[in-house]
């Protein structure tokens, strides 16, 4: 059979960076994990999800069937990985200022990267406050790359037009 030109693989969802945006500043990018190097990439996100709420109705007299309504819209905590690098702490930062009660807010970009480079994908998350951060395990018996992570809650995601 001949090559169909017209074929549109999956993107893979190894390649993605994500941004943290501070809303009170006017120097918008705090963390990337774009091939820029001495900024940390993160190995894995998770927690891209939403869900719409349902309310049952049960109308007297109607025996055959329950009234469904949609009431709001639910989202995931994103957790955030990626390996520890002894010269970043805006992780941990962020998440001990809200510690301390000083913590801001911040809006961001999770972007999946297609095979050329390009933005396929891009969620915008709004709101964003670090509920947890998570140090790595430490095993002198293992020889695995130190991980931390962070969760985020967040008022929403919106899917924007990848470029």
């Amino acid at each position: 059979m001949g090559s169909n030109p017209l074929r549109i693989d999956p993107v893979g969802s190894f390649n993605f960076y994500v941004t943290l945006i501070d809303n009170s500043s006017v120097d918008a990018t705090l963390i990337t994990g774009s091939i820029d190097y001495s900024i940390p990439g993160f190995s894995e996100c998770t927690g891209l999800d939403a869900s719409v709420e349902i309310m049952d109705y049960r109308e007297g007299g109607v025996n055959d069937y329950v009234h469904r309504f949609a009431t709001r819209a639910t989202y995931s905590n994103l957790i955030l990985k990626h390996g520890v690098i002894s010269l970043d702490d805006d992780l941990w930062s962020w998440h001990y200022d809200w510690v301390q009660g000083l913590g801001t807010r911040k809006d961001g970009l999770v972007v999946l990267l297609d095979s050329t480079q390009a933005a396929a994908k891009i969620w915008r998350f709004k709101r964003g406050i670090p509920t947890k951060w998570v140090g790595p395990t430490l095993n002198a018996t293992q020889s695995t790359v130190a991980i931390e992570s962070l969760e985020i809650s967040h008022e929403g995601l919106d899917m924007e037009l990848g470029a």
